[in-house]
């Protein structure tokens, strides 16, 4: 559960100064200063971040400062921008390396102002499990995955044997499951949480995908099919990887009670951020799979709970409180 400065990518302390300075907008920017025991330019130079953001404006010597409310709209639309621009360049990198392996010299290099292909392939058919558990097996380094569907697969055992080696060894393994994976597969999430990996959830994962040290492996395209593979060993595109999960794993939904062996994940917090992307009700119930009913029923709770009278209030209210 993240504050609302935290999201935005903010300091303690600049969060701290924004609540400072709200109560104050409107107001002139030396009054302003002059009441922090500061002068205007050392205000404006710890404004920084915050004016960067939009959060704060200096308008005529007049500072104006952002509500919580418009806060929340910035930061829901930098989440919003982030991702989708995650999921174009994964997209495009899958598509932009049919032909990976280059036919000589240094594999990612420039020669005389001259592009080498990078150093990866397309790979067509194959056992990828048996490639994942060799990755481990070969690395010293963390493992990450996306496993939008992977449960239902008779590899998952094998798969669970690596990783369980791999986290003895002192590394660290997480993954992110589709919420859905907590009413079709609980057991099997259990036994992860149980081994030691790191478990969180969305509402949807939208592709298959492996980070493991410098390789990193997608569907081509990116999806849920192991027919076509992109493999890459590119740094710069493993770290692209790398980012689009670190990506989906801030907005994901830690689920401590598989390490108790229940499944049950935090529903108002997956409500939460399903409101938050606007989603309706019948998307809601059919993505987390529970019925209407309940979703209603769960949101109205949490908006009395909240003392709002809109959903959107509830989004602003549950940012302020630190829930999201």
């Amino acid at each position: 559960m993240r504050h609302l400065g935290t999201a935005l990518g903010l300091s303690a302390a600049q969060e701290q100064l924004y609540q400072q300075v709200l109560p104050a907008s409107g107001q002139r920017l030396a009054e302003v200063s002059s009441g922090l025991l500061r002068t205007p330019d050392q205000l404006l130079t710890e404004l920084g971040p915050l004016v960067r953001e939009g959060i704060v404006r200096v308008h005529d010597g007049t500072l104006e400062v952002a509500p919580p409310s418009e806060v929340v709209v910035l930061m829901l639309t930098r989440w919003a921008a982030s991702l989708a621009e995650a999921g174009d360049q994964l997209t495009h990198l899958a598509r932009a390396v049919p032909h990976l392996a280059p036919d000589d010299g240094p594999p990612g290099r420039m020669t005389d102002g001259e592009a080498v292909p990078l150093d990866g392939e397309v790979v067509v058919g194959g056992d990828v499990p048996s490639t994942l558990v060799g990755w481990i097996e070969e690395s010293a380094d963390d493992l990450l995955f996306l496993r939008p569907d992977q449960w239902r697969m008779p590899s998952e055992s094998a798969m669970a044997v690596a990783v369980t080696q791999a986290i003895l060894e002192g590394r660290e393994a997480r993954a992110v499951y589709p919420a859905r994976a907590l009413r079709e597969a609980p057991s099997v999430l259990v036994g992860r949480a149980t081994i030691g990996e790191q478990i969180r959830v969305v509402p949807e994962v939208p592709t298959r995908l492996a980070v493991i040290g410098n390789r990193a492996m997608v569907p081509e395209p990116p999806g849920l099919s192991s027919e076509r593979r992109v493999i890459v060993r590119q740094p710069a595109v493993v770290d692209m990887f790398r980012a689009y999960f670190e990506a989906l794993w801030d907005r994901a939904v830690a689920v401590p009670a598989l390490e108790r062996g229940d499944a049950t994940p935090d529903l108002d917090e997956l409500l939460l951020a399903q409101l938050a992307e606007g989603a309706k009700d019948e998307q809601i119930a059919r993505i987390l799979g529970i019925s209407l009913r309940t979703v209603r029923r769960r949101v109205a709770a949490m908006m009395t709970e909240l003392g709002v009278d809109s959903r959107f209030q509830a989004g602003v209210e549950a940012v302020r409180r630190g829930w999201l």
